[in-house]
């Protein structure tokens, strides 16, 4: 290994991912490394389900009724990123796309009163919901604040 680098990025969480992709890819000499015997910091998918039970201190491990541990792939933090957003070009900037898979998400859904509901994404889907909405949850149009 050699021993001089232009930048020592420490953790491997998605904002450290990004600054050493970027600049690795603006021709920097890079040594990402992580204390964790896995990859994504606080926001990784933790496979097998042994090493879950390890990372919040599980003594007893899973239960056998689970199946095989390699079979399990937990996210500590779901993600979702919007489309056309900046971390989507950053990642397409720094070419972690190719370790990546894109999932059109179908809809969102919210569990609220016993009930699930479909949170709308379009301003008709919006009009015709009937999902509980408090009033302060409504962004006013300009024309509403008052001066």
């Amino acid at each position: 290994m050699d021993e001089e680098y232009d930048v020592i990025v420490l953790g491997t969480g998605l904002t450290e991912c990004i600054l050493s992709g970027i600049m690795s890819v603006n021709g920097k000499k890079v040594l990402h490394m992580d204390r964790n015997p896995y990859y994504g910091g606080e926001s990784s998918s933790i496979t097998p389900l042994e090493e879950l039970y390890k990372r919040f201190q599980l003594l007893e491990g899973p239960p056998e009724s689970m199946g095989r541990g390699r079979d399990w792939n937990v996210d500590l933090i779901p993600k979702f990123l919007m489309a056309n957003g900046q971390l989507v070009k950053m990642l397409l900037y720094t070419e972690v796309t190719r370790y990546l898979d894109f999932k059109v998400v179908e809809g969102s859904f919210v569990y609220k009163g016993g009930k699930i509901y479909k949170v709308p994404s379009t301003e008709t889907e919006a009009l015709a919901s009937r999902a509980p909405l408090d009033p302060q949850d409504i962004p006013k149009c300009p024309s509403q604040e008052s001066p």
